[in-house]
């Protein structure tokens, strides 16, 4: 989940700054359930114009009459209803270690118990334990966040993701975590394209950027649970997919998981031509990167030494180094 990492850190800085801008933005036209002196913090992926942290009511658009960008289609960023409530957002969210991150929305959640920016915080708090490779509180920050709302598609995501490496045989609970991670992802496909996120300005290219990279680590978790249970073709078919959504950054690991999917159905030449790009992709002596040499390798004996041409397209580029989570029991490890 580096990738989705990266994007989102981005995307989190994006968003403290918009919620800065947007809440004296929006108090000019406040929506119609917060007539009467409450304004509207929207907090999201993107900043407008005028500068961060203006007061309630200052104009905050790139000059008079010019109208603000239309917001791109799907989900209302979260606003907050009052200035305390926007205060004590800003304040907790100056916070950077993660477990004071945690403690501080904890602090706003109970205080602001009805607050929509409750969400962004946790979901920072999540990015931030992912980034500490501290998988069992990202999955605990997840939790939150999907406690506050079920159809959010990074949530589930991570959730899915941090399941799926971290269940082992010897759980007594292995059935129903995995379930919960396969439930997790199936929905991510489902909201990706209606439930991000994003306020006005926000260039369309980094709407798709976002979504495609969310649904390409979707669709990799998926495979991950059908190459578990033995089921190759179907792991297959969810690699692809997962290569495919993100062609221009395919997940390393993912393309060697798809060359060991493609090895157990026998498939040895286009095996290898995946092996010999994931070796060309991961670092020698890291977990994936040597895990891809030796598969590469006993391609290359199946094979007589003649490997397949490249792949195609969809595992074309190079990719980043995935993250750092304990291996799921029979798949290759996140570095």
């Amino acid at each position: 989940m580096k990738r989705v990492a990266v994007v989102c850190a981005i995307l989190a800085v994006a968003s403290f700054a918009f919620a800065q801008a947007g809440y004296g933005n929006q108090s000019q036209n406040p929506p119609a359930s917060q007539q009467g002196g409450q304004a509207g913090a929207a907090a999201g992926a993107g900043q407008q114009g005028g500068q961060p942290g203006a007061a309630p009511g200052a104009a905050q658009q790139g000059g008079a009459g010019q109208a603000a960008p239309a917001v791109p289609e799907g989900k209302r960023p979260p606003q907050a209803k009052t200035q305390p409530e926007f205060d004590a957002f800003k304040t907790a969210s100056a916070t950077t270690d993660p477990a004071a991150l945690e403690k501080a929305a904890d602090d706003f959640a109970a205080k602001f118990p009805d607050s929509e920016l409750r969400i962004l915080l946790y979901k920072t708090a999540m990015r931030g334990y992912q980034n500490a490779n501290n998988a069992d509180k990202m999955l605990d920050m997840g939790r939150k966040c999907l406690a506050l709302d079920p159809n959010d598609p990074e949530a589930l995501v991570d959730v899915a993701e941090v399941l799926t490496e971290r269940t082992r045989d010897t759980d007594l609970d292995k059935d129903q975590r995995l379930d919960e991670a396969t439930k997790a992802a199936q929905k991510a496909l489902q909201t990706i394209d209606t439930d991000v996120a994003f306020p006005a300005g926000t260039p369309p290219d980094k709407v798709d950027q976002y979504k495609n990279l969310l649904r390409s680590s979707a669709y990799s978790v998926l495979g991950a649970l059908e190459f578990n249970k033995n089921n190759f073709t179907g792991a297959e078919t969810n690699f692809r997919k997962s290569i495919d959504a993100f062609p221009q950054q395919p997940d390393p690991v993912t393309v060697l998981r798809l060359s060991l999917a493609l090895d157990r159905q026998n498939k040895y030449p286009e095996a290898l031509s995946y092996a010999n790009k994931a070796v060309e992709m991961t670092q020698e002596g890291s977990g994936a990167g040597s895990l891809a040499r030796r598969e590469r390798d006993r391609l290359v004996q199946l094979t007589g030494g003649k490997p397949a041409g490249a792949p195609t397209g969809s595992a074309a580029g190079a990719g980043t180094t995935p993250p750092a989570t304990t291996p799921a029991a029979n798949t290759p490890p996140k570095q």
